[in-house]
C-alpha cells in the first residue's frame, strides 16, 4: 500500500487557512497516518478542524488542534463600523471632490472616532483624505498619519531687500543646485545630526535596518511635490516678527522623512491591518492601540520620523544660509502629516492630521500656494470645530495623471514667465494649474488663522517627474 502524501492544497481544500497548522497537520498525518487512504485523514482532519477542543489531549492530533485553537483566538473578527459617524466640521465645502467627502464619511464611523474636520484644500488620498484631521480615542491610524511621516514646511527669511534678487538669479540658482538633492540624489558626504544617534534605532528592531539609510539622505528633499525654492517675503507694518515693514530675501523648503518615514507607516499599517480587521473599504484606517507594544512602538517610531524630518529642513537651510551670506532673521516651520496628544473637548484625544496644519491660538505656520502663487505665513486662531488646524496648501484639483493628459508644455512655460519664476526641475504633474486657487483656499479659513506675511515664489527647484512620488 503506498504511503500517505497529504500536500497542503489537499488541507486547504478541507477549510483549513493558509497557515502554520497548514504545514503541521500535513507533517502529523503523512507521519502518523501514513498507512490511511488519503480520503480516511482528511476525515480525520475534518473532524479535528470542526472540534479542535475535543482533540486537544490527544496524543498525536493534539498538536494540530492547539495550532487551530490558538490561531482561532488569535485571528481578529471584523470589526463593525458605526452607523452613523462622529460629526465632523467642513471648511470651503463647494471645492471639495467628492471622493475626499466619503473617505471622511467613512472616518468618522470608526469606533475610536471621536471627532474630525475637512480642510478647504482637501483632496482624495489613501484611508484618510489629504486635508482630512480626525480626533481618536487611545489609538493612532499609522495611514492617518501617512507616508510620509512628519512632512514639513520651513521657512527662512533673510534682513536682504528683495532688490538683492534682481540680476542675481543664476547665483541664486546655483546655490539651489549646489546644496540641494532630491529622490534618489543624496550628498555625497551627509552632514552628521544627533537623530541619527537616537536610541530608537537600536531598540526598534524594524528601524535596525534603516539607520544607514536614513544617515544617507540627510539634507535632502523628496520628489513628487516637494521643494526648496528662493523667494521673497512681504511683511506689513506692525507685523507680528516686530521687524521694519518691507520684501525681504526668504528659503522655504518642503519635504519629509524620505524613506526612513515611508518604510515605518508601510510596515506599521500592515501590523495594524493584522491586529485590526475592518472592512474591506475601509481597510486602510486600521488603527494600533496606544497601550499596546505595537502602538507604543509606532508612536516611537513616528516621531522620530518627524525629528528626522526636521533636521533634514534645518541641514538644508544651514547649507543655504551658509552659500547665501547672512545670518536668518526670522524662521517658521511646521509638520503637516502627524498625529499628536492634544487636549481637546474637556479631553486627551490623538489628532490625525494628514495633509493639515496645526493652528493652535498663537501658533506659527506656513500654507504654500503653487510655485507661482503665493503662500502665507499664518498665526493660529484655535478653532475647536477644526481641531485647532488649517489646510497645509493649495490642494491639488487635478490628479498626476489627469495634469499630465490636459496641461501642455507651453502653457506651463508661459504660465512660469507670467509669474516672473524660474524652475528647476517638475513636471507638468506639479504644473500650478494642477492646484486650486490658493486665495480661494485661504479665504475659506479666515476664522481659523490670522495672515502674518506673504511669500512670493522667485526660484524653484524640484524634483522633476523621473522620480517616484513618495507623498
Amino acid at each position: 500500500m503506498a504511503k500517505l502524501k497529504l500536500t497542503g492544497k489537499d488541507i486547504r481544500n478541507i477549510g483549513f487557512e493558509e497557515g502554520p497548522s497548514v504545514g503541521l497537520a500535513m507533517e502529523v498525518m503523512n507521519r502518523h497516518y501514513k498507512f490511511h487512504s488519503s480520503e480516511d485523514a482528511l476525515e480525520v482532519l475534518k473532524n479535528v478542524l470542526a472540534n479542535p477542543l475535543g482533540f486537544a489531549v490527544d496524543e498525536v492530533l493534539g498538536k494540530v488542534a492547539h495550532k487551530l485553537i490558538t490561531h482561532e483566538n488569535s485571528s481578529p473578527k471584523e470589526i463593525p463600523m458605526r452607523e452613523q459617524g462622529v460629526d465632523y466640521c467642513v471648511f470651503g465645502a463647494e471645492q471639495i471632490e467628492e471622493g475626499a467627502w466619503q473617505q471622511m464619511k467613512t472616518a468618522v464611523r470608526l469606533p475610536i472616532a471621536v471627532g474630525g474636520a475637512l480642510m478647504p484644500d482637501a483632496h482624495q488620498g489613501y484611508g484618510l483624505p489629504i486635508g482630512g484631521v480626525l480626533a481618536t480615542e487611545n489609538a493612532v491610524i499609522p495611514y492617518g498619519v501617512g507616508v510620509d511621516i512628519g512632512c514639513r514646511m520651513c521657512l527662512s527669511v533673510f534682513p536682504v531687500n528683495e532688490k538683492y534678487i534682481h540680476g542675481k538669479e543664476g547665483q541664486l540658482e546655483n546655490m539651489l543646485l549646489d546644496n540641494t538633492r532630491f529622490g534618489r540624489a543624496t550628498f555625497k558626504s551627509p552632514k552628521d545630526h544627533e537623530v541619527i544617534e537616537r536610541s530608537e534605532f537600536k531598540e526598534i528592531n524594524m528601524l535596525k535596518q534603516l539607520k544607514d539609510k536614513a544617515w544617507s539622505q540627510l539634507g535632502s528633499s523628496g520628489s513628487g511635490n516637494h521643494f526648496v525654492e528662493f523667494g521673497v517675503v512681504q511683511l506689513e507694518e506692525s507685523n507680528h516678527f516686530h521687524v521694519e515693514a518691507g520684501n525681504y530675501v526668504a528659503v522655504l523648503s518642503h519635504s519629509g522623512s524620505r524613506n526612513l518615514g515611508a518604510t515605518i507607516a508601510k510596515h506599521f499599517t500592515s501590523v495594524a491591518k493584522e491586529k485590526c480587521r475592518l472592512p474591506q473599504h475601509s481597510g486602510h484606517l486600521a488603527w494600533l492601540n496606544l497601550d499596546s507594544e505595537e502602538g507604543q512602538e509606532y508612536w516611537s517610531a513616528m516621531n522620530l520620523a518627524g525629528d528626522y524630518a526636521s533636521a533634514c529642513h534645518h541641514q538644508i537651510h544651514e547649507r543655504l544660509t551658509k552659500a547665501f551670506g547672512a545670518e536668518v532673521m526670522i524662521r517658521v516651520e511646521n509638520h503637516h502629516n502627524f498625529a499628536w496628544k492634544e487636549m481637546w473637548d474637556g479631553k486627551e484625544v490623538i489628532i490625525h492630521r494628514k495633509g493639515a496644519t496645526p493652528a493652535h491660538a498663537g501658533t506659527l505656520g506656513i500654507i504654500p500656494g503653487s510655485m507661482t502663487a503665493p503662500g502665507f505665513i499664518v498665526i493660529g486662531k484655535g478653532n475647536t470645530a477644526s481641531l485647532n488646524s488649517a489646510a497645509h496648501g493649495a490642494g491639488r484639483a487635478m490628479s498626476r495623471s489627469k495634469a499630465k493628459e490636459s496641461i501642455s508644455g507651453k502653457i506651463f512655460r508661459d504660465e512660469l514667465k507670467r509669474a516672473g519664476v524660474r524652475l528647476i526641475g517638475a513636471g507638468l504633474d506639479e504644473a500650478p494649474m494642477a492646484y486650486k486657487n490658493i486665495h480661494t483656499v485661504m479665504k475659506h479659513q479666515t476664522n481659523l488663522v490670522d495672515v502674518a506675511g506673504v511669500f512670493y515664489p522667485r526660484i524653484v527647484r524640484m524634483c522633476g517627474d523621473d522620480s517616484p512620488a513618495e507623498d
